[in-house]
């Protein structure tokens, strides 16, 4: 998937993060089945971004193609099954239901992909076999990060979106998670973009871009 960001500002960044920005106000091109970086101190736009490729912000100028097409034109069906079959986001919030089990919020996905391992190899390659049917408000964050990170993976897509994923994960987890991201990934043949406040993920990334 080849994403085009032409000259992009969202309004509610400030003209003085634009100004300094290496994506927001320029040409910029993700390359198909490539693994990018996006690393900046908190505010400067990451989730933006994110949240523009998938589809959930309109509010900037510029222009974003995704394979060639303005997303502009896209009304909310048409996202609904882009979003359905082609792109997978972990949000920085993570979007997890308290009440559910860790189990019940992966399979709460419409479609699964077939690419990808079983819930119960992923949560095992994570350590979290253990939790997998326990109530998310009985999970820590970094057990929460790890059971979204799997609902993520388990769904279809061309390209993956994760924000901020490892934050709260210690060096052993994150070696973990990203050897199954970059598994699935590459087994999905699809791009992957990371943003992160600093850090660098173990993953083979081609571009890294500051905001």
């Amino acid at each position: 998937m080849l994403i085009e960001i032409e000259r992009v500002k969202p309004k509610p960044i400030p003209q003085r993060i634009i100004d300094r920005s290496e994506i927001w106000g320029r040409k910029i091109k993700i390359e198909t089945n490539s693994f990018n970086l996006i690393s900046a101190q908190s505010g400067m736009g990451k989730s933006t971004l994110l949240h523009i490729l998938f589809g959930l912000r309109h509010d900037y100028l510029g222009e974003v193609k995704i394979d060639g097409k303005h997303v502009r034109p896209k009304n909310w069906k048409d996202w609904e099954v882009f979003r359905r079959e082609r792109i997978s986001l972990l949000f920085q919030d993570l979007r997890l239901f308290a009440a559910l089990s860790a189990r019940e919020n992966i399979e709460l996905i419409p479609l699964n992909n077939p690419t990808a391992p079983s819930i119960d190899e992923m949560a095992k390659h994570l350590g979290m076999t253990e939790f997998l049917d326990r109530p998310m408000n009985n999970l820590s964050h970094g057990q929460r990060q790890r059971v979204a990170l799997i609902r993520a993976l388990r769904k279809p897509f061309e390209l993956l979106l994760l924000d901020e994923p490892f934050s709260h994960l210690d060096k052993e987890n994150q070696s973990r998670a990203c050897s199954l991201v970059d598994e699935v990934t590459r087994s999905n043949k699809a791009g992957l973009i990371v943003s992160s406040l600093g850090g660098v993920p173990a993953l083979a990334f081609k571009n890294t871009f500051a905001l």
